[in-house]
């Protein structure tokens, strides 16, 4: 049997990836095994999958100052030191990166073992986790074709990113019912990434009367981020994150608010759902959302509100805006041409592995 180690995580968008692959992978008859952080949520999401997890020393990478950048290259070595200890006994033959700081000590290690590596990078521009697992990979898959100018020529592959099919067969009913709703208004779902998002939460509740008149909403807000104020308001359904029932409130959704963060995008692209993007400022990331929404707004598929410009008023014109348009959205989603990358990434593994 065939053996796959995947790796990645800290966020959301640096593991459901991998798990969209696990249908295909099972089919193909690979033995799957995950390394990521002891106690990120790529954890929980995993074993949820049944898939046998190994957690190892991590640190986050940093590019500003910070105390914790003293200690945190320690963690990194040893989780280097674990990483080649892990590999040795599982024998793969080819490791699946899907990025973030946890990534590294595997990819680095599986090269010093000469296990081949591709990994994936969702964003326009590569993050540092994926710039210092470039020069070990065989190829690099990206998202957009922005990125092939960023990556070497002959290792990059467009290949868009994987997305969990069980999405695309979500039951509006189920949802309605989850979140006792009517049939008579519109849905609204707002996703402010997996952790929430305190300035998109604020703008939605500052707003939440006057979208009421219109809008049931789905919202949610992360953890910790309920408003216990709000709990019996009918045509609000807030929670702080969902998991089961995401392909549900998706089919339920007539417009979805969220955050730019390249999967969760392509999963919009996906379903054709008309959306509001609220992409991450640059003074609180590396201004990998900002693209990626540019990039969306530019091909007909979202609205964009930049962070610095978002009020009640703001979003509220933004939705106006996306309800007028909604058709053109839809139609712009739909010619796009999106790839089939479960596909594509499957097939670059098996040529790794011929």
């Amino acid at each position: 049997m065939k053996k796959i180690v995947l790796t990645g995580g800290g966020t959301a968008g640096h593991v459901t990836p991998n798990i969209a692959l696990l249908p295909q992978l099972h089919k193909a008859s690979f033995d799957i095994s995950y390394i990521g952080s002891y106690y990120g949520m790529e954890k929980e999401l995993i074993e949820a999958e049944h898939i046998p997890y190994y957690g190892i020393s991590s640190g986050k990478l940093r590019r500003y100052l910070d105390l914790k950048n003293i200690s945190d290259p320690f963690k990194v070595l040893k989780g280097f030191g674990q990483s080649i200890r892990l590999l040795r006994r599982l024998k793969p033959d080819i490791v699946f990166s899907k990025g973030g700081f946890v990534s590294v000590p595997v990819v680095l290690a599986a090269k010093f073992c000469r296990i081949p590596v591709i990994i994936h990078e969702s964003d326009i521009t590569p993050g540092l986790a994926n710039k210092i697992a470039i020069p070990a990979a065989r190829k690099i898959c990206c998202n957009f074709p922005e990125t092939l100018k960023y990556l070497p020529k002959e290792k990059a592959v467009l290949t868009g990113s994987p997305i969990r099919q069980e999405l695309l067969s979500g039951d509006p009913a189920v949802a309605r019912s989850y979140c006792h709703f009517n049939t008579q208004k519109p849905v609204l779902l707002v996703i402010g990434g997996s952790s929430g998002s305190k300035i998109i939460n604020e703008a939605i509740r500052a707003q939440l009367k006057t979208l009421l008149k219109n809008f049931q909403i789905i919202h949610l807000c992360g953890k910790g981020n309920l408003d216990d104020s709000l709990v019996s308001t009918p045509g609000y359904a807030q929670f702080e994150y969902i998991s089961q029932q995401l392909k549900d409130m998706f089919a339920l959704a007539d417009i979805v608010i969220s955050r730019a963060g390249a999967n969760a995008i392509c999963e919009l692209l996906a379903l054709h759902k008309p959306n509001i993007l609220i992409p991450l400022s640059a003074a609180a990331s590396r201004g990998d959302q900002i693209l990626n929404a540019k990039s969306f707004e530019k091909q007909g598929f979202s609205f964009v509100i930049e962070e610095e410009n978002l009020t009640g008023e703001t979003l509220q014109a933004a939705i106006d805006t996306v309800s007028n348009k909604k058709n053109a959205y839809i139609s712009a989603m739909q010619k796009s041409g999106q790839m089939d990358s479960i596909r594509t990434i499957l097939e670059l593994i098996e040529k790794e592995l011929s």
